[in-house]
């Protein structure tokens, strides 16, 4: 059953021809004129790539640093002890703990968006998985959410840092601004997100590996991107 679209999404999504490829440069343009929502939404990048995330060599997960920033307030909380926990909180942790703040998201405390930790407190937060896992909110090395440095983990997270990871149709869905952000500002987080998708391309990916490119803002319409001008503006080719 298809599903029905408000009045307001329907008028705005007659200016977006769904049989064509933007340029990039069109295409943030056309979601910032179809946004219509009267908070400030989030522009998110949805892109679709040529894996099976069901075999461990076409696994796609990553971090980026948005050269804009995302727009948004993170809150992070930091799992540190001793010196580590200082220089979490000098960083702009909103929480810092170890035994502590496990205790408080066992019993359902879970008003964060990023979890941060120090190597030494993975004994602590190893209980935290069955909690955390599921949200996509357990530290990770993998994704830099476990670390020795701390201090500059959280500031990265806070300055504009996001992770991206393909789910299991393969499809990787990342906010990389608002759209009260300029064109340019979107334009340089959307190539470094492609970028950074594109450099962790699996061992395992054959054929095709970014299939499609889509631009949409919060309740907006997709809007479609050339897959070649995408990925050669972000090699800066």
């Amino acid at each position: 059953m298809a599903r029905k679209r408000g009045k307001k999404y329907v008028e705005v999504a007659k200016l977006v021809d769904r049989m064509r490829n933007y340029t990039p440069e069109e295409a943030v343009g056309l979601v910032k004129e179809t946004s219509f929502t009267k908070f400030d939404a989030t522009v998110e990048t949805h892109m679709r790539l040529g894996i099976d995330p069901r075999h461990a060599d076409q696994q796609v997960r990553g971090t980026v640093t948005l050269p804009a920033g995302t727009g948004k307030t993170v809150r992070v909380i930091a799992f540190a002890q001793g010196d580590a926990a200082r220089q979490a909180r000098d960083a702009g942790a909103d929480r810092v703990g170890a035994e502590d703040l496990a205790a408080e998201i066992q019993g359902g405390w879970l008003d964060f968006d990023v979890a941060v930790a120090t190597p030494d407190m993975m004994r602590v937060i190893g209980a935290l998985g069955r909690v955390l896992g599921p949200r996509g909110l357990m530290p990770n090395a993998r994704t830099g959410t476990v670390t020795p440095n701390i201090a500059q983990a959280i500031r990265e997270i806070k300055g504009g840092r996001v992770e991206f990871r393909a789910d299991r149709s393969g499809l990787v869905h990342v906010p990389i601004g608002k759209v009260s952000f300029g064109p340019e500002e979107i334009m340089q987080n959307f190539q470094a997100l492609v970028t950074a998708v594109v450099a962790a391309r699996p061992s395992g990916a054959k054929g095709t590996y970014v299939r499609t490119v889509t631009l949409t803002s919060t309740m907006g319409p997709g809007v479609k991107v050339d897959v070649a001008t995408s990925t050669g503006q972000a090699a800066g080719t």
